[in-house]
Formats: C-alpha cells, sequence, structure tokens
C-alpha cells in the first residue's frame, strides 16, 4: 500500500521497485521481520478489542450497582442482584466469606484489619486481570519501531552489496533499492503509534475503574465493619405530588374566579 503511493510522483521510465521486490532483496531476514511486525500489530488490535469489551462489562457493572444494590436489605440479597461473574461479586463474596473466617481465628486479629485486607486482595486480583495484556502492547510500542529499522538495515546492506558487487552505479540504482529499504521503518512505525494510543487509553480507563472499585470496596467495608448501620446514601425518587386546585381567588383578567383567554 505504501510503495504505490510513495512511487505516485515517479517519472516515468524509472525502475520499479515494488515492496515485494525490496523483500526479496532482503531475503529471509526481510520476510521474518515482515511477520514479526504482522504478529505485533495483529496482536496490539486483538488486545485492544478484548480488553474494551472488558472493561465495559465492568462499567455496566457499576451501573448495576449505583442503581440497584444498596437499595438491598443485605449483602447478599443486593449480591444475588449481580452477575454471576461481576467483579463487584466477587468483592461482597469475598468480603461476606471474610467475615464468615474471622470468627474461626485462633489468633485474636480485629476484625477491621481482616476483613480490610480480604477486600484489598480481591480489588488487587481484579485490577491484575484488567492489566493482563497491557504489557504487550507497552512491549509493542517500545520495541516495533527498532525491528522495523532492523529490516531497513538488513534491506540497505543487502542492496549496497549487491550495487558494490557490480561496480560503480548511477544514483538511480542506488536510490531505489535504498528507498524500497526504508519502507521497514514505516511499517514499524505504524505498529507502534497505535500500541501506544491503546496502551494509554485502556490504561486511563482501567484507572477509573479502579477508583469505583475501591469506592466499593470500602462502602463494603464500613457495611461489614457496623453489621449494616453504615451503607452509602442512594438517591430515592421523590413521589409525585398533585397540584391543589386555588379556589376563591380572582386576579386581574379573570371573573369570578374563571381564567379568561390570553390576548394575543
Amino acid at each position: 500500500m505504501l510503495t504505490p503511493f510513495l512511487a505516485a510522483g515517479a517519472p516515468a521510465g524509472a525502475p520499479n521497485f515494488g515492496f515485494f521486490e525490496a523483500l526479496q532483496q532482503g531475503g529471509a531476514i526481510a520476510f521474518t521481520t515482515l511477520g514479526i511486525l504482522v504478529i505485533m500489530s495483529v496482536g496490539s488490535f486483538y488486545i485492544l478489542f478484548t480488553k474494551l469489551l472488558e472493561q465495559q462489562k465492568i462499567m455496566n457493572q457499576a451501573k448495576r450497582v449505583r442503581s440497584t444494590f444498596w437499595q438491598s436489605n443485605s449483602l447478599r440479597e443486593g449480591a444475588a442482584k449481580l452477575d454471576k461473574n461481576s467483579a463487584y461479586r466477587q468483592i461482597v463474596d469475598d468480603g461476606l466469606a471474610a467475615q464468615e473466617q474471622h470468627g474461626k481465628l485462633t489468633d485474636p486479629v480485629e476484625a477491621h484489619d481482616w476483613l480490610h485486607g480480604s477486600l484489598a486482595r480481591s480489588e488487587a486480583a481484579i485490577n491484575s486481570k484488567l492489566g493482563g495484556g497491557l504489557a504487550f502492547l507497552a512491549t509493542v510500542g517500545a520495541t516495533s519501531p527498532f525491528v522495523g529499522l532492523f529490516g531497513t538495515v538488513v534491506g540497505i546492506y543487502r542492496a549496497l552489496v549487491k550495487i558494490g558487487a557490480a561496480g560503480q552505479a548511477a544514483i538511480g540504482d542506488v536510490a531505489g533499492p535504498v528507498g524500497e529499504a526504508l519502507i521497514m521503518t514505516a511499517i514499524g512505525l505504524v505498529v507502534a503509534v497505535p500500541a501506544v494510543l491503546a496502551y494509554n487509553w485502556l490504561q486511563r480507563r482501567n484507572k477509573s475503574i479502579s477508583e469505583d472499585l475501591s469506592a466499593f470496596s470500602n462502602d463494603v467495608l464500613g457495611y461489614l465493619a457496623s453489621n449494616g448501620a453504615v451503607r452509602p446514601a442512594v438517591a430515592r425518587v421523590a413521589p409525585a405530588t398533585t397540584a391543589k386546585p386555588v379556589t376563591g381567588t380572582t386576579t386581574a383578567g379573570q371573573a369570578g374566579g374563571v381564567p379568561t383567554a390570553p390576548r394575543v
């Protein structure tokens, strides 16, 4: 795709150096380098789309928690309203399990410390799962330009070796192979830029999700530590009120309490 675009302004009669011609000049090393870059690109987009779906699922769960969870009479009742594999369901289940386990401890431990540690471990496990695959994006963004540069160096080296073996060569014989070899660097940059953008975007979304999970975990801790006395305030819709009719009053523009039509 890049070769026809870059060669669009080439004068008529100039030698045709296509992308596959450049790969043939680079040999097996050039084909291997291109294959590595393609794998990096496909892997980056796969991680981007799968992590977006995973993050969106947790964000939808957060909306459900805010709307229905804390209106329940107990944590178990609220947990039953959440999805079985929900991240928020996992925090609630781990908190309830920690509360039951605290009574079985033979060594005295503060209930607050025990519950806080259990909820923190649950939250850390969720955040670790959300961060899976981001290291690959960071690696691709950092290394793919150098992989492409390696392919360029090999392509230029082989082109110069052939030119040197042929003896004195014109500038056209040098510019073509060298210019086509530089395409490998361009491919490396094309692979790196989306990976870096995806990494930063997913990291920002993970930070927002982590903040919501931390707030929810703190609310669960307060509920468990107070035996249900402390819970976050939930906005409830006020009941609708009907307007009372006004009787016995007469204003300007009204005759005997009957309003007159407004003048245009």
